[in-house]
């Protein structure tokens, strides 16, 4: 599926990911399709992986992804997600490129 702009540009299906306080001590990301409204809970890094590369494949992984947080993630959950995300994004990147 692509979506067309005004201008007749193909358009990315924007994805919103928030990292969030679990109130158990942890953390866990919600990521929410902006287009069918779908949401994901992830409560690591494995299963955000897995639900953005589900969710993202509906549109051929075309998508952008906005990041956000609460405000009451604590900075060291918010730098954690942070280094597990760079993680991802270069294994991504790597398989992409070969």
């Amino acid at each position: 599926m692509s979506l067309r702009g005004d201008k007749g540009g193909k358009m990315a299906v924007k994805f919103i990911s928030t990292i969030k306080e679990d109130g158990l001590g942890g953390w866990f990301i919600e990521l929410l399709d902006t287009l069918d409204k779908r949401v994901a809970t992830c409560k690591d890094i494995a299963s955000y992986e897995d639900a953005i590369e589900q969710m993202g494949d509906d549109y051929g992984g075309d998508i952008e992804v906005e990041w956000k947080k609460d405000d009451n993630v604590t900075i060291a959950h918010f730098e954690e997600v942070k280094i597990e995300i760079a993680k991802y994004q270069q294994r991504y990147n790597s398989e992409a490129m070969g």
